[in-house]
């Protein structure tokens, strides 16, 4: 059996479970999974209950699929993701996003934590991200192409829509909202980067780092869909401030700004 039988099981699945299907779909980052308590009339599907859907076990990461309605649009949440870091292949890490791709979303949102280059950026804004720079030294598309996927040679000349750039900062404008724009860094984890990494790192340009994110954005291209990236900027990263980096402070900036990230998500998804 190859992926994409595994693609179309998961698929065929959800459309049992979930007949009415989703046209948007929001990854949840680390502490954001909450946004999915926002959809009405929720159907909650463990991912375990997925055929063949990676588990995470990083701590933030829920582990489970809600579907519902937000602004008159089934939404789906994808509350907690597999990184890369865990050990998974990419094909695993993407696996969510290519079934939302199959089931027809449209418009996918990316979210993250993120620690912070820019030394401008306050802990806490969020970022939306304009571009990446992929420095996992791999790509999910690496292999035999599945042209019922997308094209062998996908082009990443506008990864982040700037259609649904330009929405987020109207619904910014709307709620009083700061809003940060950025090029998001991806290395492989699961260490922190050192200050001489950041140093390299703010010098070719990136002005948020963290390990996750680029990977499904290039599978979601490579699929056609219209992709919007928001980081929440949890933490500064290695040696701009004298003090050391903990997981713990990723999820307690997150959960400080949650009531700002819900609330921008919720506008921008009723005008995608």
């Amino acid at each position: 059996m190859d992926s994409f039988d595994h693609l179309s099981e998961a698929v065929d699945y959800l459309k049992r479970e979930a007949p009415q299907p989703p046209e948007v779909a929001v990854v949840l980052g680390s502490g954001l999974g909450p946004f999915a308590g926002e959809l009405a009339d929720p159907l909650t599907i463990p991912y375990e209950s997925i055929p063949h859907w990676p588990r995470s076990a990083v701590i933030g990461h829920e582990g489970k699929l809600v579907i519902g309605t937000l602004a008159l649009r089934r939404v789906a949440a994808l509350s907690g993701r597999v990184h890369f870091y865990e050990g998974h292949p990419l094909a695993a890490v993407v696996f969510g996003v290519r079934v939302m791709g199959l089931l027809g979303v449209r418009a996918l949102i990316l979210t993250n934590a993120a620690g912070g280059i820019n030394q401008s950026f306050p802990k806490g804004v969020l970022m939306v991200i304009d571009d990446h720079i992929n420095l996992l030294g791999s790509n999910p598309l690496i292999g035999e192409n599945d042209d019922r996927l997308g094209c062998r040679f996908p082009d990443m000349s506008e990864v982040y829509s700037k259609r649904l750039r330009t929405l987020a900062d109207h619904v910014a404008r709307e709620q009083n909202l700061s809003l940060a724009h950025g090029v998001y860094v991806a290395l492989h984890g699961p260490s922190y980067e050192t200050p001489a990494e950041i140093r390299f790192l703010r010098g070719i340009g990136a002005d948020a780092v963290g390990m996750s994110t680029v990977p499904e954005a290039i599978a979601a291209r490579h699929m056609g869909l219209e992709v919007l990236g928001i980081s929440c900027i949890s933490n500064m990263a290695a040696g701009i401030l004298p003090e050391p980096l903990h997981h713990a402070e990723v999820m307690e900036t997150t959960a400080r700004v949650r009531g700002q990230f819900v609330a921008l998500l919720k506008g921008v998804i009723e005008r995608i």
